[in-house]
């Protein structure tokens, strides 16, 4: 829960002019203010998907098929969240299913080489005698690494979603909906969405050629990918555009219905979720974090071993070990969040002391979980903040997250700009984004942030206003309403999953776990009552016998119990009134 309350604000309503009928009122209304308002929009069948046409993608299909055809060694370099190791098993499996005989995959440690292509990770590649490498969720800032790897005699193949700079490597092919010139629609596309086109377009080419019928290959369906496709996409956090809402949505059915790959069927299993019900927030809190905690505290190959297992048995061992990194990284963050928020704690957020960006940095702190610690803070007081952990010698790594309104990756950019030198490399999102630092230059660089975000942000931004979908009444409060609503997205960034707000009379409270607050509800004096749970409240103000009235904002979720489901109001804020 927030460290204070947030205004409430009301979606503006659209007028569903042209949806379907068929819908119901309130689904029309949810639709139309999130954009969707021609019937067209709502076609997630996977034949709604854009078709490929990236700028580079020609050559970079041509350069595949002729490492193929000569059955060269193919290297797939990745990243070590859950994007990168989707992305890394997606190319892996999608290129032995056209032939390659000759496809690894290396993804550098986080601790020792840091992120993307670099020199190192170019001399182990040459050592696996690597011909021709391709970068997955990376690559557009490694423009030492490509130089390296080009002038080992290796080709390049760079496939990313992350903005470029102003300089972009010298690779044999660039794949990139975001970089200079591309005209792809949709630049939301996470690592693993860019990887899966590259394969649709290399699919199709091969059958132009007679590929698969020449050499008695089965071609090889491109929807049976979209586990990982929908995976990665949902876990990296992009937003839910009308494309990658599709990629999802397909990937999803295909989960629900059991035609998914070991691995993904080992972290459904181990992380208890029923798959028959399956949704985009079970991807992004139950699978993803599991995947990243490999990631964050270990080696990301783990994680590729798993989603590349063909054997149910050792993908369930697996993802077991990455269950108990999860339960580590856990503690550690937890850790690591309270040491941060000790350290705010005697600024007064309401007195204009707090800055508008936050710079944190304990010598102690884990480099693999100062981006969670980061968007901890970032929730808890609303505005930018960047968390720096030790990375050896004299190197700080720091990982950022941002706030509606304040594009990270620009601001970064600014600072480089105007303050030359004084950040070692950084790249990102706009909400997201990495750097590194000399230890010298972390003050200088706390006083340039706090500056910049100073001057890029408004009041009214840092207010954190929350926007909700408005009141329901007490008759649409149903078990049959919130499944509606389950299965109406798939939702997430950009497209938000509904939340409700008004006001209910408390009828029981008590605490469960550590800092989760059961609670019975009831919105018309006592004569209607909803079980709902807020998580992680502030110990100070919960729970509270002598607080009876509340101003809720909340989802409506289903709780399963034993075979039983029932309606659940799932709180998002609790302000008492």
């Amino acid at each position: 829960m927030s460290v204070r309350s947030r205004l409430p604000i009301r979606r503006r309503e659209v007028v569903p002019h042209r949806l379907p009928a068929e819908l119901s009122p309130l689904l029309q209304r949810l639709y139309a203010s999130r954009g969707l308002v021609q019937p067209e929009q709502l076609n997630l069948q996977a034949g709604a998907l854009l078709k490929p046409g990236f700028k580079g993608m020609a050559e970079a299909v041509r350069l595949l098929a002729e490492a193929l055809e000569q059955q060269r060694s193919i290297l797939i370099v990745g990243d070590f969240d859950c994007d990168g190791a989707t992305s890394s098993a997606l190319m892996v499996h999608g290129l032995r299913a056209m032939g390659a005989r000759r496809v690894g995959y290396l993804v550098p440690n986080r601790f020792d080489y840091g992120y993307g292509l670099s020199p190192q990770v170019v001399d182990e590649a040459a050592a696996l005698g690597a011909e021709l490498l391709i970068t997955v969720d990376n690559g557009i800032s490694s423009i030492s690494g490509v130089a390296a790897a080009r002038a080992a005699g290796m080709q390049v193949i760079v496939t990313d979603h992350h903005l470029p700079g102003e300089e972009t490597p010298e690779a044999d092919a660039i794949v990139n909906p975001n970089q200079h010139g591309c005209d792809f629609p949709s630049k939301n596309l996470a690592g693993v969405g860019v990887a899966f086109y590259l394969l649709l377009a290399l699919r199709s080419a091969l059958g132009e050629q007679g590929w698969f019928e020449q050499r008695g290959i089965a071609a090889p369906n491109m929807a049976d990918y979209l586990d990982l496709v929908a995976l990665g996409t949902v876990a990296d956090v992009v937003a839910l555009d009308g494309n990658n809402r599709v990629l999802v949505h397909q990937g999803l059915q295909r989960m629900r219905a059991g035609r998914v790959r070991p691995g993904i069927q080992a972290l459904i299993d181990i992380s208890g979720r029923s798959q028959a019900r399956l949704t985009a927030s079970d991807l992004g809190f139950a699978l993803g974090p599991r995947l990243n905690a490999v990631g964050r505290l270990d080696d990301m190959s783990m994680g590729v071993a798993c989603l590349l297992s063909d054997n149910l048995d050792e993908a369930r061992r697996l993802a077991a070990l990455m269950d108990e990194l999860n339960r580590e990284r856990k503690a550690i963050e937890a850790s690591m969040q309270q040491e941060a928020l000790a350290s705010l704690a005697r600024v007064r957020i309401d007195d204009g002391a707090l800055p508008a960006g936050l710079v944190l940095h304990q010598d102690d702190w884990h480099q693999g979980v100062v981006g969670l610690v980061a968007s901890r803070i970032k929730e808890r007081y609303f505005r930018p903040v960047i968390a720096f952990a030790e990375a050896g010698e004299d190197e700080l790594k720091g990982s950022g997250r941002s706030i509606p309104g304040v594009h990270l990756r620009d601001l970064l950019e600014a600072i480089n700009s105007r303050h030359p030198g004084l950040i070692t490399k950084f790249g990102g999102h706009a909400m997201a984004a990495g750097l590194s630092l000399t230890k010298a230059a972390l003050a200088p660089f706390k006083d340039a942030f706090e500056r910049m975000v100073d001057d890029w942000v408004s009041p009214e931004l840092l207010a954190g206003d929350i926007l909700t979908d408005g009141e329901l009444a007490v008759h649409e409060l149903t078990l049959e309403l919130a499944e509606q609503l389950r299965f109406a997205g798939p939702w997430g960034q950009a497209f938000p999953e509904p939340l409700f707000d008004g006001e209910f009379r408390i009828i029981q409270q008590r605490l469960v776990g550590e800092k989760h607050l059961k609670l019975v509800l009831s919105p018309d004096q006592g004569r209607t009552l909803f079980d709902a749970i807020a998580f992680n409240v502030d110990l100070a103000t919960w729970p509270n016998a002598a607080i009876q009235q509340v101003e809720l904002v909340y989802k409506l979720d289903v709780n399963e119990w034993k075979g039983r489901r029932q309606l659940q109001l799932l709180v998002e804020q609790l302000a008492p009134l």
